[in-house]
């Protein structure tokens, strides 16, 4: 049985007093999509943070295609093939889309580009829809064209593993249906994700198995369409009562 790219076992974090992640554990397959739910402060970004490396837990694993990486630096994760978005992007304001991705591309990729840095960023600048934009400082881009540097950037790296910090808050519904789109397709191209969001019904439409977490504990994990129809998550959102 072939082993899960990512693995995530039993990973306890804490601030000071707070527990923000209590042994918590879950796999995800190659070229498959988890969603992740939970209110705000359930622990979902700084789950990806540890997954990252831009943090590292009190107790547990990490484990990046069988490989322990727990202790790994983020950028030697990235440098394996790990990329990120950031919840809320922050690009190189001095610096133009092209040359943000030009970043990525030439300080993330480590040795797995099979071209070169800059025919890199230009087609992924492509694959996001921001070619027409590659000369503009990233100061002057709209909310949606920097999210979809961020996820330019992130892909740069040429990632096998793509982690997704709310990339469409904040969107109007027709932007979040533009992002959707491009993120289908990075998924159809193997790119396995792992998605937190709280626009649901943008990762119904891209995830295979869903993941809801509360005080950095799993409530539970399975089918999206199960998942968010449970009485866990039902109570968790909406109260006891439901």
């Amino acid at each position: 049985m072939t082993a899960a790219l990512l693995q995530v076992r039993n990973v306890s974090k804490r601030f000071g007093s707070l527990v923000v992640l209590d042994d918590l554990s879950f796999d995800v397959d190659g070229g498959t999509a988890l969603g992740i739910v939970g209110p705000n402060g359930a622990g979902k970004t700084t789950l990806l943070d540890l997954v990252a490396g831009d943090t590292r837990p009190e107790r547990g694993q990490v484990l990046f295609d069988g490989r322990d990486v727990t202790r790994l630096a983020a950028h030697a994760r990235c440098h394996l093939g790990i990329g990120r978005t950031a919840q809320v992007p922050r690009p190189f304001e001095g610096l133009t889309t092209f040359e943000n991705v030009l970043v990525g591309a030439n300080f993330g990729s480590g040795d797995r580009l099979d071209t070169t840095p800059e025919r890199a960023a230009l087609a992924t600048l492509d694959r996001v829809n921001l070619l027409a934009k590659a000369n503009v400082p990233a100061a002057q881009l709209t909310l949606l064209e920097r999210k979809r540097l961020e996820l330019a950037r992130a892909l740069a790296v040429q990632p096998r593993l793509l982690l997704l910090d709310e990339i469409a808050g904040g969107l109007t519904e027709a932007e979040v249906h533009e992002l959707v789109v491009t993120i289908k397709e990075i998924k159809a191209a193997g790119v396995t994700i792992v998605w937190i969001e709280h626009i649901v019904h943008a990762l119904l439409s891209v995830v295979d198995r869903m993941m809801a977490i509360d005080y950095g504990r799993k409530l539970i994990e399975g089918d999206p369409d199960a998942v968010m129809n449970s009485a866990e998550v039902r109570q968790v959102y909406l109260g006891a009562d439901v």
